[in-house]
């Protein structure tokens, strides 16, 4: 069942973003008019109208899809309606420079990714990490190094690792800073293999000069891979994760092979500091909630992902939250990115 979904997750991620703006939508009329006759309530049923979700990327996006599945059973918990704002540009600059315009209330919480990270690392916004408190992870995705299936020189980590040795393998990436490059580098580091990266602007063009055997390797997540792996069009070689994965079974973890890399893209969500400890708490509660509940659960499902340790809430979050940026920081000198 888990190869069913993880192969038809683009038509499901359509699905579930244009299902989850309708739920969104309707719930959230629904729900403001019963809640006003509530005379108890969180804190958002008091003081938000409404709580706004700002993200940084596309409507209809990963992004997006993830902040309205999300928002479908929060509302609820929080008793009060949810907006999905978007302020694009800047790689997140944008987002986060309104989110620090607005109050520390709780009202207002930004959806983050590693782009967010990286912007912040770079100077690029006026935001630093300390002015974020993690509330609730969302998701944790892993990365594959993927090939050419027809390349049969780079067909196991093993034989990458001894050509890697002769010739730096060329890594297609995304931009240049990007999750891609930031993995891959952290990846040659691990496993002192010598790599170029080379960037085509979108991982749509990364892939097509990995079919067409202009690159060596690409980083994929399962859920972009997964298709891809089905047809035989590439091959997962190695998952930067701690541990294999249940519908990967055969494709090693960097972890086992003794190299400890941990690429993954992550979405969650985060409040200003200052912003009131017991309101991160019912923030952190609410949510947490929300994406154990089925709906959530079969949207992390359709990407391979155990809904039982992919949520997570503000204690766990917040750290992790914090380490990811400093090992970004370290990334990115390393790449002479910044100083």
């Amino acid at each position: 069942m888990g190869e069913i979904m993880t192969n038809n997750f683009k038509k499901l991620f359509g699905f579930f973003s244009v299902a989850a703006l309708i739920l969104t939508s309707l719930t959230g009329t629904a729900d403001a008019a019963s809640h006003a006759k509530k005379k108890s309530g969180s804190y958002a049923t008091k003081g938000c109208d409404p709580i706004q979700v700002v993200i940084h990327a596309s409507y209809g996006g990963g992004t997006d899809t993830t902040a309205r599945m999300m928002s479908v059973r929060t509302r609820r918990n929080l008793k009060a309606d949810i907006q999905v704002v978007g302020k694009r540009g800047g790689s997140g600059a944008k987002a986060q420079n309104y989110t620090l315009t607005r109050p520390k209330d709780g009202c207002t919480i930004m959806a983050l990714t590693e782009s967010h990270l990286y912007t912040m690392a770079r100077g690029k916004s006026n935001m630093k990490i300390d002015d974020l408190v993690g509330v609730a992870r969302a998701m944790e995705e892993p990365t594959f190094i993927v090939v050419n299936a027809k390349n049969k020189k780079l067909s196991t980590i093993k034989k990458l690792v001894k050509e890697a040795n002769k010739k730096p393998i060329t890594a297609g990436i995304a931009s240049i800073g990007g999750t891609e490059h930031i993995g891959m580098y952290q990846f040659s580091k691990a496993a002192g293999v010598p790599f170029k990266a080379v960037s085509f602007g979108s991982g749509a063009q990364s892939l097509a000069a990995l079919a067409s055997g202009k690159i060596d390797v690409a980083l994929l997540n399962p859920s972009e891979a997964a298709g891809l792996i089905q047809d035989k069009k590439v091959k997962a070689v190695l998952l930067l994760a701690e541990k294999r994965m249940p519908d990967y079974k055969k494709v090693p973890s960097s972890y086992e092979l003794g190299w400890k890399v941990k690429v993954s893209t992550t979405r969650g969500y985060a409040v200003l500091k200052g912003t009131p400890q017991p309101i991160i708490n019912e923030i952190s509660k609410a949510m947490v909630k929300a994406m154990k509940h089925e709906v959530f659960a079969n949207y992390l499902r359709g990407a391979s992902l155990d809904p039982a340790t992919s949520p997570a809430g503000t204690e766990v979050w917040d750290k992790q939250l914090k380490e990811n940026f400093a090992n970004a920081q370290d990334a990115l000198r390393g790449l002479g990115l910044i100083k």
